[in-house]
């Protein structure tokens, strides 16, 4: 029964979002108890701890020849932190972005989207793909330690430290957590989507994005209500940067994707909002309320297209 697996689902996504918590916990702890700087533990530790549902899904998802959910969950993950999450949180609270952010950072957000966009022109992901993904992030990630050793990059919050062993047992239980919520999750939404007669890309684009994009999507509007909504777009840019050259790459060098499905629509979408979002920001250094509701009605037509589409393939 569908209810069945949408259940699973829900026990599926939970889990992998409550490992990925308590992996960021024990590895943030042990990192800092093995003297590991802040700004280490902060570029590495947790940023892949935010990234981890994503990545644990898609890499699931690839090693069990489901390609389509593997790069719907990064495709629609990225349509949504920009268009929903960044929409959202400037719809409550505009966004003032500074300087830095559109000379650094944003930059970096629209070339790791075209540098995707790129190698999906003959329709698939190879492994060479993959390593070219994994080399730019390696670029990425000694860019950013750079400028924070250089002090232009914001202090990590100090984790909660633990003993040895507590860190230890927090981070495989977070890691079992995470390897076993992603099969169970991406097993109830392959049973969804073959319920519903869709194809795993839409479901990956749509309930899989959604799921795996909750944490940001809370902490997002948590922010903006408190009148710190400028934390949104940092998560924001991080986040798609690790979820395409990260993700995408290390998941293509393990199982080569095929992007059969994918369309022109998905891929002009994920484009044309980090271009939207770099000319917001350029423009008047801001994100405005009015700029909000644009984004956010720009996500409910896109998600209408996605749902008009699924249906129409379904007859």
């Amino acid at each position: 029964m569908i209810w069945i697996q949408i259940l699973l689902s829900v026990v599926g996504i939970a889990a992998v979002l409550w490992g990925a918590d308590k992996f960021t916990d024990g590895a943030g702890s042990l990192a800092a108890r093995l003297k590991v700087p802040q700004m280490v533990i902060g570029l590495t530790v947790v940023a892949f701890g935010t990234s981890a549902p994503e990545f644990f899904i898609s890499l699931v998802s690839a090693l069990q020849d489901k390609s389509g959910m593997a790069i719907g969950n990064v495709v629609g993950s990225n349509i949504f932190n920009v268009l929903l999450i960044v929409g959202m949180s400037a719809a409550l609270c505009s966004i003032q972005i500074s300087r830095s952010t559109i000379r650094k950072d944003l930059p970096w957000t629209i070339a790791s989207t075209l540098l995707f966009t790129f190698l999906c022109l003959d329709g698939r992901l190879s492994r060479l793909d993959g390593v070219v993904l994994t080399a730019v992030f390696g670029v990425f990630l000694f860019y950013t330690f750079r400028l924070a050793r250089d002090g232009d990059a914001d202090q990590a919050e100090t984790p909660k430290i633990n003993g040895v062993g507590r860190s230890v047992m927090w981070l495989l239980v977070g890691l079992t957590a995470l390897i076993v919520g992603s099969q169970v999750f991406v097993h109830g939404a392959s049973a969804i989507a073959r319920a519903l007669g869709v194809s795993d890309l839409v479901v990956g684009l749509t309930i899989v994005a959604g799921g795996t994009s909750l944490p940001e999507l809370a902490t997002s509007v948590i922010s903006a209500r408190k009148g710190q909504s400028a934390l949104a777009l940092g998560n924001v840019i991080g986040s798609n940067v690790f979820n395409i050259l990260m993700i995408l790459g290390i998941t293509a060098w393990v199982s080569p994707l095929s992007l059969a499905g994918v369309t022109w629509v998905d891929y002009g979408t994920l484009l044309l909002s980090v271009l939207l979002l770099w000319w917001m920001s350029y423009t008047q250094l801001r994100v405005t309320r009015k700029e909000g509701v644009m984004l956010l009605l720009f996500f409910a037509a896109y998600l209408y297209w996605l749902i008009h589409q699924a249906l129409a393939a379904a007859v």
